[in-house]
Parts: C-alpha cells; sequence; structure tokens
C-alpha cells in the first residue's frame, strides 16, 4: 500500500514537473514574440523617422508626410501596447507627441510644393542620402497604399511625384559627372554618360511629351554633347604630313650645294 502510494507521489511530482516546464516554456515563447514584435515596431519607427528627418532635401506635400507619422502613430500604438513598464512611458509620451503633430497638420492648408524648381545638391554624400530616402518612401507608400491607408487618387499623385524627382536626380547626376570626365579630358566616359541621359531622357518623353523638364534636358544634355566633342576633336594630335610633302620641305631648307 504504501509502495502504491509513493508510486502515486512520484507520478504527480513528475506531472507537476512536466506542466511547469511546459508553462515556463509557453512563458518564454510568449515573451520571445513580444520581443520579436517589439523590434519589428521599432525598426518601423527608426526607417519612417529616418525618412522624416530626410524630407526637407526634396519638395514633400502634405499628404505624404501624414502617411509617414501615421506609420510612426501605428508602430507607437503597437509598441505600447507590448512594451515593458519601463519603456511605456516613454513610447506614450512619442505616442501623444506625434497625435499633436498630426492635428496639427491636418487643420493646416494642404500643400504640394511644385518640383519644378528642385535642385540636386552639390555634395555626393547628400545625393547619396536623398536616392535612399526617395527609394525607401516609395516602399513605404506602396505598403501603406496595400494595407488600405492610403487614398487611391492619393498614391497615384505621389508615387508620381517620387517617380519625377527620382528621373531628375538621375539625370541631373548624369550629366553633373559628364561634365566632370569632360574636365577631366575623360571624353569617352563623359559621351557615355551623355549619351545614357538622352536614352533615359527620349524614353520619359514618349510617355510625358508635354513635361518642360525633359525637353530643357534632352537641349542642355545636346549642348553639352556638342561641347565634348569639340573639346575631343581639339585635344586630338595633329594628322602627320605626308612623307613626300615632308621630303619637298626638308630639300627647301637643306643647305644649297655648291657645284
Amino acid at each position: 500500500m504504501s509502495f502504491t502510494l509513493v508510486l502515486i507521489l512520484i507520478g504527480a511530482l513528475l506531472l507537476l514537473v512536466i506542466g511547469i516546464n511546459v508553462l515556463q516554456q509557453q512563458k518564454e515563447r510568449v515573451e520571445a514574440e513580444r520581443r520579436i514584435e517589439f523590434a519589428r515596431q521599432r525598426a518601423i519607427i527608426d526607417e519612417t523617422e529616418a525618412v522624416l528627418s530626410n524630407t526637407g532635401m526634396m519638395p514633400c506635400s502634405t499628404n505624404i508626410v501624414l502617411v509617414l507619422y501615421r506609420r510612426v502613430q501605428d508602430a507607437l500604438q503597437a509598441a505600447t501596447a507590448i512594451s515593458n513598464s519601463q519603456q511605456q512611458s516613454d513610447y506614450q509620451r512619442r505616442l501623444a507627441d506625434i497625435n499633436n503633430q498630426i492635428t496639427t497638420l491636418q487643420s493646416s492648408q494642404p500643400q504640394s510644393p511644385p518640383i519644378e524648381n528642385f535642385r540636386l545638391p552639390d555634395n555626393d554624400k547628400q545625393i547619396l542620402a536623398l536616392v535612399q530616402t526617395l527609394k525607401k518612401l516609395k516602399a513605404i507608400l506602396r505598403a501603406e497604399h496595400n494595407k488600405g491607408k492610403v487614398d487611391p487618387s492619393i498614391f497615384a499623385q505621389e508615387e508620381s511625384r517620387i517617380d519625377s524627382l527620382q528621373l531628375r536626380i538621375n539625370v541631373d547626376s548624369m550629366l553633373s559627372r559628364a561634365r566632370a570626365a569632360s574636365f577631366m579630358k575623360q571624353y569617352g566616359s563623359s559621351k557615355q554618360m551623355v549619351t545614357k541621359a538622352l536614352s533615359t531622357l527620349h524614353a520619359i518623353k514618349a510617355q510625358t511629351p508635354n513635361d518642360p523638364f525633359i525637353g530643357r534636358k534632352v537641349d542642355e544634355a545636346k549642348q553639352l554633347l556638342d561641347e565634348i566633342m569639340g573639346a575631343q576633336k581639339q585635344s586630338e594630335p595633329s594628322a602627320p604630313r605626308p612623307k613626300n610633302e615632308e621630303d619637298d620641305i626638308d630639300m627647301l631648307f637643306q643647305p644649297k650645294k655648291k657645284w
């Protein structure tokens, strides 16, 4: 009887240990999932805020800024819900700040600055940052549209603006590099970049023939190509004189013989 009781106690103890292990594993799994989700939301916040910090480098409309603010707002709400007690107060404060910014932006007059006056930065590092920002901005806009958080008309308008900015940066960058290569007398590379810029412009011109930027840049690229061809022609060595012409000149200037 006592042996049976011992077996029962041992079995109960084993079940208790197994149950505790299962609960512990479940708790660790939930915590791991919480950390993964929290890290994902933090990555969304950091990425979007980095894009927001670079929007001053380009003409951004109110609509695209609101898309970015709302993305940060959604991520902050999700992060606040799963953050621990130490992190929660900080995320609640940041959430209150972004809510105020959204309210202020919504109450102001919508703006859509023209992109015609956009000028490429002189610094290569800034150009690279601008290119990366536009790439991320386009990806964010598409992701938010796929979630149903961006009106289709706003999505089409803003994507078109991003495409136009990317085109301007690409063309201006190629022409700028072509000028620099020509200055260094690297005429082959210079002509190649201008030709590539012209090909890009002609391809876009077929789709948007009334864009004044396209026509202006086509004329600029053609003029630059003419300048490069002229500079290359001037830098080429003179052709050698024919041999009989050299002989005639030598005979003319050689000392005369006395007979």
